[in-house]
């Protein structure tokens, strides 16, 4: 069984919503999500980016998102954004999970790609903390020096609701990433404050504006940990050929997002049956970026998945599909780790 380290999961919002039940959702599996260590040793997952994302308050508009998302089309407006004041608390309870994953010396809060390794070496969960929008860290920067020291080695600028650094992309299908305003001056200055530290941004999310800025200004490979191909699926959410392009310029990455809406043609978020999606996406990625860039940025926890790959056990079913589809085994340790890891030592050093 080969390997998987994964550029994002949302498992840290399962145990925010339910932290009197950690011990069993994450040591023993209580059914439920996509996540937990013994369905990770059964799927073979090794390790990836836990992330950090402030929950927004429940829709109060009326409407049932999910039924809307799986009749396009659809445009959901974008929840308010949410300030320091209410986002620290929410962040430390959740890194305050991660580490105390940690203590029960079943995963490590990684920091090194040499950690990463002696980890999968070892079947300790590599995790990677990663914070899915910026909305914990003050316009001064002083929080994000406080993250950093705790272990934090990645960053989306924001989900898709606005933050004071930057604009994401709404939920929307048909449409494009063009949504706009680029990064604001605290959002440059995040930029190159992340490159000083070598904490390795993520696009995912953020608008073309955004994305354009970011691309002016950092020095890192540019990296989308979990978004597919706008050509094949015209969702907001997704990259289009420029952006690929400049991707593949800076020898960056994208993870394939396993998210139904994400990899249908028709944008629905419905499960299907079957891999076509998933092996199209993945093709188109790889011939646009090269084999050497693509890698599996699953959104365990955080989406519907496609129903053959169920959750993490069905890895290695992914796997079986993709060498029927003809992909080598040296490709298939490229998707599922080596990538990543390269990536990472590129980003880090």
């Amino acid at each position: 069984m080969i390997p998987v380290f994964d550029g994002h999961n949302d498992f840290l919002l399962r145990l925010l919503k339910a932290p009197e039940d950690r011990e069993t959702i994450w040591l023993k599996g209580d059914g439920k999500g996509h996540l937990d260590l013994p369905r990770m040793k059964q799927g073979g997952f090794a390790g990836g980016f836990f992330a950090v994302y402030i929950p927004s308050p429940e829709a109060g508009d009326g409407h049932d998102h999910d039924k809307l998302m799986d009749a396009p089309p659809y445009d959901l407006p974008l929840p308010e954004l949410i300030g320091l004041d209410g986002a620290l608390p929410v962040a430390m309870a959740m890194v305050g999970h991660l580490c105390w994953m940690e203590r029960t010396g079943t995963l490590k809060i990684c920091r090194s790609v040499p950690e990463i390794r002696d980890c999968m070496a070892r079947g300790v969960i590599a995790a990677i903390l990663h914070m899915e929008g910026a909305e914990a860290i003050d316009e001064d920067l002083d929080a994000l020096h406080v993250w950093h020291a705790a272990g934090l080695r990645s960053l989306g600028p924001v989900w898709s609701r606005p933050t004071i650094f930057g604009h994401g992309v709404p939920f929307r299908f048909p449409g494009d990433p063009d949504t706009g305003d680029g990064l604001t001056e605290a959002g440059k200055r995040l930029i190159r404050e992340c490159n000083a530290l070598k904490i390795m941004l993520d696009l995912s999310h953020l608008n073309e504006k955004g994305f354009d800025d970011v691309a002016a200004i950092s020095d890192a490979p540019l990296v989308a940990t979990h978004s597919n191909a706008h050509a094949l699926t015209r969702s907001t959410r997704n990259l289009t050929d420029r952006q690929l392009a400049l991707i593949r310029e800076t020898g960056g990455m994208v993870g394939l997002n396993f998210a139904t809406i994400f990899l249908r043609e028709d944008g629905r978020k419905r499960p299907f049956d079957g891999w076509d999606p998933v092996l199209r996406h993945l093709d188109y990625l790889i011939e646009r970026l090269g084999e050497d860039h693509v890698g599996f940025g699953s959104d365990f926890d955080g989406a519907t998945l496609p129903a053959d790959l169920g959750d993490v056990a069905g890895l290695p079913r992914l796997t079986e599909e993709l060498r029927k589809h003809g992909y080598g085994e040296t490709l298939l340790r490229k998707l599922a780790h080596e990538n990543w890891l390269s990536l990472l030592d590129c980003t880090w050093r």
